[in-house]
Protein backbone atom coordinates (compact mmCIF):
# COMPACT_ATOMS: atom_id res chain seq x y z
CA UNK A 1 0.00 0.00 0.00
CA UNK A 2 1.71 3.09 -0.83
CA UNK A 3 1.30 6.40 1.33
CA UNK A 4 -0.31 9.33 0.51
CA UNK A 5 0.81 12.64 2.35
CA UNK A 6 -2.33 14.87 3.54
CA UNK A 7 -1.76 18.83 2.95
CA UNK A 8 -3.39 22.06 3.07
CA UNK A 9 -6.27 23.21 5.14
CA UNK A 10 -9.30 21.31 4.71
CA UNK A 11 -7.80 19.89 1.61
CA UNK A 12 -5.60 16.81 0.67
CA UNK A 13 -3.90 15.11 -1.93
CA UNK A 14 -5.86 11.69 -2.81
CA UNK A 15 -5.20 8.34 -4.61
CA UNK A 16 -7.59 5.38 -5.52
CA UNK A 17 -8.63 5.72 -2.01
CA UNK A 18 -5.86 5.72 0.35
CA UNK A 19 -5.49 7.85 2.89
CA UNK A 20 -2.69 6.93 4.66
CA UNK A 21 0.32 9.61 5.27
CA UNK A 22 2.96 9.95 7.40
CA UNK A 23 1.93 11.09 11.24
CA UNK A 24 4.58 9.99 13.66
CA UNK A 25 4.57 12.12 16.95
CA UNK A 26 0.70 12.26 16.90
CA UNK A 27 -1.37 10.43 19.18
CA UNK A 28 -5.06 10.47 18.28
CA UNK A 29 -7.52 9.62 21.55
CA UNK A 30 -10.51 7.54 20.39
CA UNK A 31 -13.64 6.57 22.13
CA UNK A 32 -15.46 3.28 20.93
CA UNK A 33 -18.02 1.13 21.02
CA UNK A 34 -17.13 -2.19 22.90
CA UNK A 35 -18.61 -5.65 22.80
CA UNK A 36 -17.92 -9.09 20.74
CA UNK A 37 -19.49 -7.88 17.33
CA UNK A 38 -17.00 -4.79 17.46
CA UNK A 39 -14.10 -5.18 19.15
CA UNK A 40 -12.10 -7.69 16.91
CA UNK A 41 -11.86 -5.10 14.20
CA UNK A 42 -9.33 -2.73 16.78
CA UNK A 43 -6.68 -5.28 16.49
CA UNK A 44 -5.95 -4.19 13.33
CA UNK A 45 -4.89 -0.48 14.67
CA UNK A 46 -1.59 -1.90 14.93
CA UNK A 47 -1.43 -2.03 11.39
CA UNK A 48 -2.22 1.48 11.08
CA UNK A 49 0.42 2.63 13.15
CA UNK A 50 2.84 0.78 11.89
CA UNK A 51 2.45 2.29 8.51
CA UNK A 52 1.82 5.84 9.42
CA UNK A 53 4.19 5.95 12.86
CA UNK A 54 0.42 7.62 14.69
CA UNK A 55 -0.20 6.12 17.66
CA UNK A 56 -4.08 5.64 19.28
CA UNK A 57 -4.79 5.29 22.69
CA UNK A 58 -8.45 4.11 22.82
CA UNK A 59 -9.72 5.96 25.73
CA UNK A 60 -13.49 4.61 26.22
CA UNK A 61 -14.79 0.90 24.85
CA UNK A 62 -18.17 0.39 26.24
CA UNK A 63 -21.77 -0.57 25.00
CA UNK A 64 -23.86 0.84 22.46
CA UNK A 65 -25.76 2.95 24.92
CA UNK A 66 -22.86 3.85 27.56
CA UNK A 67 -20.90 5.29 25.21
CA UNK A 68 -23.58 7.18 24.09
CA UNK A 69 -24.18 8.82 27.92
CA UNK A 70 -20.67 9.52 28.04
CA UNK A 71 -20.40 11.28 24.56
CA UNK A 72 -23.83 13.13 26.07
CA UNK A 73 -21.30 13.38 29.20
CA UNK A 74 -18.47 14.60 26.79
CA UNK A 75 -20.98 17.25 25.23
CA UNK A 76 -22.15 18.56 28.17
CA UNK A 77 -18.98 18.88 30.41
CA UNK A 78 -17.08 20.32 27.31
CA UNK A 79 -14.32 17.95 27.23
CA UNK A 80 -14.08 16.83 23.63
CA UNK A 81 -11.03 17.10 22.24
CA UNK A 82 -10.49 13.52 22.06
CA UNK A 83 -10.41 12.85 18.40
CA UNK A 84 -12.31 9.62 16.37
CA UNK A 85 -15.44 8.77 18.39
CA UNK A 86 -18.43 5.96 17.66
CA UNK A 87 -21.28 6.97 16.14
CA UNK A 88 -24.42 4.82 14.59
CA UNK A 89 -27.09 6.71 12.34
CA UNK A 90 -30.08 6.49 15.10
CA UNK A 91 -28.03 8.28 17.06
CA UNK A 92 -26.27 11.08 14.47
CA UNK A 93 -28.52 13.68 14.89
CA UNK A 94 -27.68 14.49 18.05
CA UNK A 95 -23.76 14.46 17.88
CA UNK A 96 -24.12 17.35 14.85
CA UNK A 97 -22.21 19.69 17.34
CA UNK A 98 -19.58 17.17 18.34
CA UNK A 99 -18.46 15.70 15.26
CA UNK A 100 -17.64 17.40 11.89
CA UNK A 101 -18.00 16.84 8.27
CA UNK A 102 -15.58 14.72 6.81
CA UNK A 103 -15.78 15.49 3.01
CA UNK A 104 -12.86 17.64 2.83
CA UNK A 105 -11.22 15.09 4.53
CA UNK A 106 -12.17 11.94 2.50
CA UNK A 107 -11.71 11.32 -1.26
CA UNK A 108 -14.54 10.63 -3.56
CA UNK A 109 -13.29 8.24 -5.04
CA UNK A 110 -13.43 6.72 -1.09
CA UNK A 111 -16.89 7.25 -0.66
CA UNK A 112 -17.89 5.99 -4.20
CA UNK A 113 -17.25 2.54 -3.02
CA UNK A 114 -19.82 2.18 -0.71
CA UNK A 115 -23.46 1.75 -1.34
CA UNK A 116 -25.13 5.39 -2.20
CA UNK A 117 -27.70 4.95 0.37
CA UNK A 118 -25.10 4.53 2.94
CA UNK A 119 -23.33 7.50 2.72
CA UNK A 120 -27.05 9.07 2.51
CA UNK A 121 -27.66 7.74 5.75
CA UNK A 122 -24.37 8.79 7.01
CA UNK A 123 -25.03 12.63 6.14
CA UNK A 124 -26.97 15.23 8.51
CA UNK A 125 -27.79 18.40 7.48
CA UNK A 126 -25.81 18.12 4.43
CA UNK A 127 -22.57 16.94 6.34
CA UNK A 128 -21.12 13.66 6.40
CA UNK A 129 -20.95 12.80 9.91
CA UNK A 130 -19.42 9.38 9.89
CA UNK A 131 -17.97 6.55 7.45
CA UNK A 132 -19.70 3.70 7.79
CA UNK A 133 -17.65 -0.09 9.11
CA UNK A 134 -18.84 -2.97 8.22
CA UNK A 135 -21.40 -3.00 10.28
CA UNK A 136 -24.62 -2.65 8.80
CA UNK A 137 -27.15 -3.90 11.16
CA UNK A 138 -30.75 -5.58 10.46
CA UNK A 139 -32.56 -8.58 11.61
CA UNK A 140 -32.79 -11.82 10.71
CA UNK A 141 -34.17 -15.09 13.02
CA UNK A 142 -31.58 -17.50 13.98
CA UNK A 143 -33.32 -20.65 15.28
CA UNK A 144 -32.52 -24.18 16.82
CA UNK A 145 -32.80 -26.50 13.81
CA UNK A 146 -33.05 -29.55 16.03
CA UNK A 147 -36.12 -28.13 17.85
CA UNK A 148 -37.60 -28.04 14.37
CA UNK A 149 -36.26 -31.68 13.11
CA UNK A 150 -37.48 -33.36 16.03
CA UNK A 151 -40.59 -36.03 15.21
CA UNK A 152 -42.00 -35.24 18.37
CA UNK A 153 -41.92 -31.48 18.32
CA UNK A 154 -43.44 -32.00 15.14
CA UNK A 155 -46.41 -34.21 16.30
CA UNK A 156 -47.26 -31.76 19.47
CA UNK A 157 -46.82 -29.19 17.53
CA UNK A 158 -49.26 -29.79 14.94
CA UNK A 159 -51.99 -31.87 17.42
CA UNK A 160 -51.73 -27.80 19.25
CA UNK A 161 -51.70 -25.50 16.83
CA UNK A 162 -53.51 -27.37 13.22
CA UNK A 163 -49.84 -26.47 10.76
CA UNK A 164 -46.49 -27.90 10.37
CA UNK A 165 -43.78 -27.01 12.60
CA UNK A 166 -41.21 -25.16 10.34
CA UNK A 167 -39.41 -21.80 10.96
CA UNK A 168 -41.84 -18.85 11.43
CA UNK A 169 -42.84 -17.14 7.98
CA UNK A 170 -45.00 -14.18 10.49
CA UNK A 171 -44.90 -13.02 14.04
CA UNK A 172 -47.80 -14.74 15.16
CA UNK A 173 -46.14 -18.31 13.89
CA UNK A 174 -43.04 -17.04 15.85
CA UNK A 175 -45.19 -16.15 19.27
CA UNK A 176 -46.96 -19.70 18.83
CA UNK A 177 -43.79 -21.55 18.60
CA UNK A 178 -42.00 -19.11 20.78
CA UNK A 179 -44.94 -20.68 23.65
CA UNK A 180 -44.35 -24.20 22.39
CA UNK A 181 -40.61 -24.30 22.73
CA UNK A 182 -40.73 -22.47 26.22
CA UNK A 183 -40.06 -24.97 29.45
CA UNK A 184 -39.22 -22.24 32.16
CA UNK A 185 -36.58 -22.06 33.89
CA UNK A 186 -34.34 -24.49 32.33
CA UNK A 187 -35.29 -23.20 28.73
CA UNK A 188 -36.93 -20.23 26.45
CA UNK A 189 -38.87 -20.12 23.17
CA UNK A 190 -37.06 -16.33 22.62
CA UNK A 191 -36.02 -12.91 24.04
CA UNK A 192 -36.03 -9.71 23.33
CA UNK A 193 -33.94 -7.02 24.46
CA UNK A 194 -36.49 -4.85 27.00
CA UNK A 195 -34.88 -1.75 27.73
CA UNK A 196 -34.21 1.48 26.26
CA UNK A 197 -34.02 2.34 22.37
CA UNK A 198 -33.56 -1.32 21.83
CA UNK A 199 -36.96 -1.85 23.00
CA UNK A 200 -38.46 0.95 21.47
CA UNK A 201 -36.91 -0.02 18.50
CA UNK A 202 -38.30 -3.69 18.20
CA UNK A 203 -41.44 -2.45 19.08
CA UNK A 204 -41.20 0.16 16.04
CA UNK A 205 -40.32 -2.72 13.57
CA UNK A 206 -43.45 -4.26 14.60
CA UNK A 207 -45.51 -1.48 14.77
CA UNK A 208 -44.34 -0.77 10.96
CA UNK A 209 -44.76 -4.64 10.15
CA UNK A 210 -48.49 -4.48 11.21
CA UNK A 211 -49.23 -1.70 8.99
CA UNK A 212 -48.46 1.28 11.38
CA UNK A 213 -46.10 4.51 12.12
CA UNK A 214 -44.40 6.46 14.96
CA UNK A 215 -45.11 9.69 14.02
CA UNK A 216 -47.01 11.49 10.96
CA UNK A 217 -46.05 14.01 8.45
CA UNK A 218 -45.79 16.54 11.05
CA UNK A 219 -44.28 14.87 13.72
CA UNK A 220 -47.48 13.97 15.62
CA UNK A 221 -46.84 11.19 17.70
CA UNK A 222 -49.44 7.95 16.31
CA UNK A 223 -47.66 4.80 17.37
CA UNK A 224 -50.91 4.37 19.61
CA UNK A 225 -52.78 3.22 17.04
CA UNK A 226 -54.29 -0.31 16.65
CA UNK A 227 -51.63 -1.62 14.90
CA UNK A 228 -49.40 0.29 17.82
CA UNK A 229 -51.68 -2.35 20.42
CA UNK A 230 -50.82 -5.29 18.01
CA UNK A 231 -47.04 -5.09 18.19
CA UNK A 232 -46.89 -3.74 21.41
CA UNK A 233 -49.17 -7.20 22.81
CA UNK A 234 -46.58 -9.82 21.18
CA UNK A 235 -44.34 -8.50 23.50
CA UNK A 236 -47.13 -8.90 26.36
CA UNK A 237 -48.28 -12.22 25.25
CA UNK A 238 -44.86 -13.57 25.61
CA UNK A 239 -43.85 -12.43 28.53
CA UNK A 240 -47.29 -13.44 30.31
CA UNK A 241 -46.26 -16.87 28.79
CA UNK A 242 -42.65 -17.01 30.29
CA UNK A 243 -41.73 -17.94 26.82
CA UNK A 244 -38.94 -15.35 27.81
CA UNK A 245 -36.36 -15.19 30.45
CA UNK A 246 -37.89 -13.16 33.35
CA UNK A 247 -35.10 -10.92 33.12
CA UNK A 248 -35.30 -9.56 29.47
CA UNK A 249 -36.62 -6.14 31.12
CA UNK A 250 -32.99 -5.57 31.87
CA UNK A 251 -31.66 -6.68 28.55
CA UNK A 252 -29.38 -5.04 25.73
CA UNK A 253 -27.93 -6.74 22.38
CA UNK A 254 -24.74 -8.46 24.50
CA UNK A 255 -27.64 -10.07 26.75
CA UNK A 256 -29.12 -11.67 23.32
CA UNK A 257 -25.98 -13.24 21.92
CA UNK A 258 -24.83 -14.88 25.12
CA UNK A 259 -28.55 -15.82 25.92
CA UNK A 260 -28.80 -17.98 22.47
CA UNK A 261 -25.39 -19.02 22.58
CA UNK A 262 -26.31 -20.41 26.05
CA UNK A 263 -28.23 -22.90 24.14
CA UNK A 264 -31.59 -22.19 26.88
CA UNK A 265 -33.46 -20.01 23.71
CA UNK A 266 -34.77 -21.59 20.94
CA UNK A 267 -35.46 -18.49 18.46
CA UNK A 268 -33.45 -15.09 18.41
CA UNK A 269 -34.10 -11.86 16.06
CA UNK A 270 -30.88 -10.35 15.91
CA UNK A 271 -28.46 -8.52 14.46
CA UNK A 272 -25.57 -10.38 11.50
CA UNK A 273 -22.95 -9.67 14.17
CA UNK A 274 -23.55 -12.73 16.35
CA UNK A 275 -23.62 -15.36 13.19
CA UNK A 276 -19.89 -16.20 13.63
CA UNK A 277 -19.94 -16.25 17.62
CA UNK A 278 -23.38 -18.39 17.27
CA UNK A 279 -21.42 -21.46 15.46
CA UNK A 280 -18.32 -20.93 17.27
CA UNK A 281 -18.05 -24.05 19.71
CA UNK A 282 -15.60 -22.55 21.62
CA UNK A 283 -17.89 -19.65 22.43
CA UNK A 284 -21.42 -21.13 21.94
CA UNK A 285 -23.07 -24.11 22.74
CA UNK A 286 -25.61 -24.17 19.92
CA UNK A 287 -22.95 -24.83 17.80
CA UNK A 288 -23.74 -26.98 14.36
CA UNK A 289 -27.43 -26.49 15.34
CA UNK A 290 -27.54 -22.95 13.64
CA UNK A 291 -30.30 -21.92 10.87
CA UNK A 292 -30.34 -18.18 9.87
CA UNK A 293 -33.83 -17.04 7.90
CA UNK A 294 -35.59 -14.05 6.50
CA UNK A 295 -37.00 -11.88 9.10
CA UNK A 296 -40.79 -12.67 9.75
CA UNK A 297 -43.84 -11.01 8.36
CA UNK A 298 -46.42 -8.63 10.59
CA UNK A 299 -49.91 -8.49 9.81
CA UNK A 300 -49.79 -6.46 7.23
CA UNK A 301 -47.33 -8.60 5.61
CA UNK A 302 -44.36 -6.73 5.54
CA UNK A 303 -41.41 -7.94 7.09
CA UNK A 304 -39.78 -5.73 10.34
CA UNK A 305 -36.66 -4.53 8.95
CA UNK A 306 -35.77 -1.42 11.55
CA UNK A 307 -32.27 -1.09 10.76
CA UNK A 308 -28.94 0.92 11.41
CA UNK A 309 -25.44 1.27 10.44
CA UNK A 310 -22.30 1.86 12.72
CA UNK A 311 -19.43 4.09 11.95
CA UNK A 312 -16.43 6.44 12.61
CA UNK A 313 -16.40 10.26 13.29
CA UNK A 314 -14.10 13.21 14.00
CA UNK A 315 -14.60 15.56 16.37
CA UNK A 316 -14.69 19.72 15.77
CA UNK A 317 -12.15 19.85 18.19
CA UNK A 318 -9.74 17.13 17.31
CA UNK A 319 -6.00 18.30 17.10
CA UNK A 320 -5.21 16.47 14.15
CA UNK A 321 -7.92 15.98 11.69
CA UNK A 322 -6.02 14.93 8.64
CA UNK A 323 -4.36 11.85 10.96
CA UNK A 324 -7.70 11.37 12.67
CA UNK A 325 -9.60 11.27 9.31
CA UNK A 326 -6.99 8.84 7.83
CA UNK A 327 -7.90 6.27 11.01
CA UNK A 328 -11.64 6.80 10.08
CA UNK A 329 -10.43 5.62 6.40
CA UNK A 330 -8.41 2.61 7.72
CA UNK A 331 -11.29 1.38 10.09
CA UNK A 332 -13.56 1.27 7.07
CA UNK A 333 -11.80 0.37 4.21
CA UNK A 334 -11.73 -2.49 1.77
CA UNK A 335 -9.89 -4.99 4.02
CA UNK A 336 -11.15 -3.84 7.37
CA UNK A 337 -14.73 -4.47 6.16
CA UNK A 338 -13.53 -8.07 4.55
CA UNK A 339 -11.97 -8.48 7.98
CA UNK A 340 -15.35 -7.46 10.18
CA UNK A 341 -18.04 -9.09 6.98
CA UNK A 342 -16.06 -12.72 7.32
CA UNK A 343 -17.01 -13.12 11.50
CA UNK A 344 -21.17 -12.26 10.05
CA UNK A 345 -21.40 -8.50 10.19
CA UNK A 346 -22.92 -6.94 6.35
CA UNK A 347 -20.35 -4.86 5.04
CA UNK A 348 -21.21 -1.14 3.77
CA UNK A 349 -18.61 -1.43 0.54
CA UNK A 350 -20.27 -2.95 -2.13
CA UNK A 351 -16.84 -4.68 -3.51
CA UNK A 352 -16.95 -6.75 0.04
CA UNK A 353 -19.93 -8.00 -0.88
CA UNK A 354 -18.44 -9.43 -3.88
CA UNK A 355 -15.62 -10.67 -2.74
CA UNK A 356 -17.54 -12.41 0.30
CA UNK A 357 -19.88 -13.92 -1.86
CA UNK A 358 -16.99 -15.50 -3.55
CA UNK A 359 -15.07 -16.49 -0.54
CA UNK A 360 -18.03 -18.85 0.66
CA UNK A 361 -18.26 -20.28 -2.59
CA UNK A 362 -15.14 -21.13 -2.61
CA UNK A 363 -15.33 -22.56 0.91
CA UNK A 364 -18.08 -24.48 0.52
CA UNK A 365 -18.95 -23.37 3.72
CA UNK A 366 -22.77 -24.01 4.01
CA UNK A 367 -23.77 -22.18 7.27
CA UNK A 368 -21.56 -18.56 6.22
CA UNK A 369 -23.69 -19.06 2.86
CA UNK A 370 -27.14 -19.84 4.78
CA UNK A 371 -26.01 -16.60 6.56
CA UNK A 372 -25.54 -14.43 4.04
CA UNK A 373 -28.62 -15.46 2.01
CA UNK A 374 -30.53 -14.68 5.11
CA UNK A 375 -28.83 -11.62 5.47
CA UNK A 376 -28.78 -10.22 1.91
CA UNK A 377 -32.74 -11.27 1.61
CA UNK A 378 -33.17 -9.25 5.20
CA UNK A 379 -31.63 -6.32 4.12
CA UNK A 380 -34.21 -6.07 1.40
CA UNK A 381 -36.40 -5.25 3.79
CA UNK A 382 -34.36 -2.45 5.73
CA UNK A 383 -35.84 0.89 7.09
CA UNK A 384 -34.01 3.05 9.84
CA UNK A 385 -35.81 5.03 12.62
CA UNK A 386 -36.66 8.26 12.04
CA UNK A 387 -34.46 11.06 11.50
CA UNK A 388 -34.81 13.62 14.04
CA UNK A 389 -32.13 14.83 16.86
CA UNK A 390 -34.85 13.71 19.34
CA UNK A 391 -35.21 10.39 18.41
CA UNK A 392 -33.58 8.62 21.08
CA UNK A 393 -34.88 11.41 23.52
CA UNK A 394 -38.48 9.91 22.68
CA UNK A 395 -37.42 6.50 23.22
CA UNK A 396 -36.42 7.47 27.17
CA UNK A 397 -39.53 8.46 27.18
CA UNK A 398 -41.50 5.74 25.34
CA UNK A 399 -39.67 2.31 26.97
CA UNK A 400 -40.62 2.80 30.91
CA UNK A 401 -44.39 2.38 29.19
CA UNK A 402 -43.92 -0.61 26.77
CA UNK A 403 -42.35 -2.07 30.36
CA UNK A 404 -45.28 -0.94 31.93
CA UNK A 405 -47.38 -2.98 29.31
CA UNK A 406 -45.40 -5.74 29.85
CA UNK A 407 -45.46 -6.42 33.13
CA UNK A 408 -48.99 -5.93 33.83
CA UNK A 409 -48.94 -2.25 35.43
CA UNK A 410 -50.84 -0.69 32.85
CA UNK A 411 -52.92 -2.31 29.43
CA UNK A 412 -51.39 -2.00 26.48
CA UNK A 413 -53.57 0.67 25.37
CA UNK A 414 -52.88 2.95 28.58
CA UNK A 415 -49.50 2.40 27.81
CA UNK A 416 -49.40 3.94 24.60
CA UNK A 417 -51.72 6.63 24.91
CA UNK A 418 -49.45 7.85 28.12
CA UNK A 419 -46.40 7.59 26.03
CA UNK A 420 -47.75 9.79 22.96
CA UNK A 421 -49.13 12.23 25.23
CA UNK A 422 -45.06 12.72 26.83
CA UNK A 423 -43.53 12.33 23.50
CA UNK A 424 -46.30 15.00 21.91
CA UNK A 425 -45.64 17.25 24.70
CA UNK A 426 -41.54 16.70 24.13
CA UNK A 427 -41.64 17.07 20.52
CA UNK A 428 -43.91 20.38 21.10
CA UNK A 429 -41.47 21.95 23.64
CA UNK A 430 -38.86 21.35 20.54
CA UNK A 431 -40.93 22.88 18.17
CA UNK A 432 -42.58 20.73 16.36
Amino acid sequence: MSAVILCGAGQAAFAKDEVMGDFSGVTLKAKFIGGNQYEPLYARITDWEKATGGKVEIISKKSHFEIDKEIKSDIAAGSTDWCVGYNHVSFAPQYTNLYTDLTPYIPQDTLDKYNPSFIEAATINGELQMLPRAQFDVSALYYRKSLYADPKNQKAFKEKYGYALTPPDTFDQFKDQAIFFADPPNFYGTQYAGKEEAVVGRFYELLVADGGQMFDKDWKPTFNSESGQQALQWFVDLYKAKAVPPGVLSYVWDDLGSGFASGSVALDLDWPGWASYFNDPKQSKVAGDVGVIVQPKGSSGKRTGWSGMHGFSMTKDCGDKKAAASLIWFLTNHDSQLFEAQKGPLPTRTKVWDDLIAQVKESGDTYRGEVLTAFQEASKHAFAVPKFPEWVESTNLIYPELQAAIVGDKTVKEALDDAAERVGDMMADYGY
